[in-house]
C-alpha cells in the first residue's frame, strides 16, 4: 500500500523491542502518521535519523547504558530541525524540564492512554510543546513560585549526568555498576558522587544513598527496568 503523501514520518527509539513494536502498531493505525523505523541505542538512533529522515523521533529518556538527555542534545546538534518527543517511565516534572531544555518539544509517560500519546505526537509535529496536564501544572507552580511537588532543594543544581548518576544510585546500583552502564570510569562516577554530595549538602556516602533511594521512590513512577515491561 502506498503511503499517504502527507504522512509524517515517526522513528521510535527504545531499548525494549516490545515497546517499539507496540508504538509502531499504534502509529501505523493512523493515515497521517508513518512508522518509518526503530532503534534501540543512541548510535542506532543517529544513524536511523540520517537514513530515514523522520519528522519526529519518539524517544525513551533512559536507554540501557545511555543517557537520553545527552542523546537529545546530540540529535539536535546534528539535525537542528528534528522534532523530539520523549516517552518515558519517569513521571517527574524535573525530567520533563531537563528534556525540554535539552531540545525536546514534548514529554509523556508510558502509562498514558494511547490517545494522549497520539495527541502528543501531533502537537509536537505542529511545532508546539506538549506536556501532560499534571506535569505542566507542576512546572507552572515552580515557575511562579507557588506550592507544588517541587524537586528537593539542591536537585536543580545537578548537571544532567549527575542527575542520571543519582537516579541510578537510587535504583541500587554501585559505583562500579554505574560506571559499566554509562561506559565511564569508576573514578569519574566517584567524582560525580562527591559533586552530588556537595550540591545536596550531604556529608556521608550513607546519606547520599538514603537520599537517592528516597528521591527515586518519590519522583519516579516505576523504578528501574521493571518499567520497561509496561506500555499502557
Amino acid at each position: 500500500m502506498a503511503e499517504p503523501a502527507t504522512a509524517s514520518r515517526i522513528l521510535v527509539v527504545d531499548d525494549h523491542p516490545l515497546v517499539r513494536e507496540g508504538l509502531g502498531r499504534l502509529i501505523s493505525q493512523h493515515q497521517d502518521l508513518l512508522f518509518c523505523g526503530e532503534a534501540a541505542t543512541g548510535r542506532e538512533a543517529i544513524a536511523a535519523v540520517a537514513t530515514q529522515k523522520p519528522d519526529l523521533v519518539l524517544l525513551d529518556l533512559r536507554l540501557r547504558g545511555e543517557d537520553g538527555l545527552e542523546l537529545i542534545k546530540a540529535l539536535k546538534a546534528q539535525f537542528p530541525h528534528l522534532k523530539i518527543l520523549i516517552i518515558s517511565q519517569y513521571d517527574a516534572p524535573l525530567y520533563a524540564e531537563r528534556a525540554l531544555r535539552a531540545g525536546a518539544l514534548g514529554y509523556v509517560v508510558k502509562e498514558q492512554a494511547a490517545q494522549e500519546v497520539l495527541n502528543a505526537i501531533r502537537t509536537v509535529l505542529a511545532g508546539d510543546v506538549y506536556l501532560t496536564r499534571g506535569t505542566a501544572a507542576l512546572l507552572l507552580h515552580k515557575f511562579i513560585g507557588t506550592s507544588g511537588s517541587a524537586a528537593p532543594e539542591g536537585i536543580q543544581s545537578l548537571s544532567d549526568r549527575e542527575l542520571h548518576v543519582l537516579q541510578l544510585l537510587g535504583t541500587g546500583l554501585s559505583s562500579r555498576e554505574i560506571a559499566g552502564q554509562l561506559s565511564i570510569s569508576f573514578k569519574t562516577v566517584e567524582t560525580h558522587r562527591e559533586n552530588i554530595k556537595k550540591k545536596l549538602g550531604l556529608t556521608t556516602a550513607a546519606a547520599l544513598i538514603h537520599f537517592a533511594t528516597t528521591w527515586a521512590k518519590q519522583d519516579v513512577s516505576i523504578p528501574g527496568d521493571l518499567a520497561r515491561e509496561k506500555l499502557k
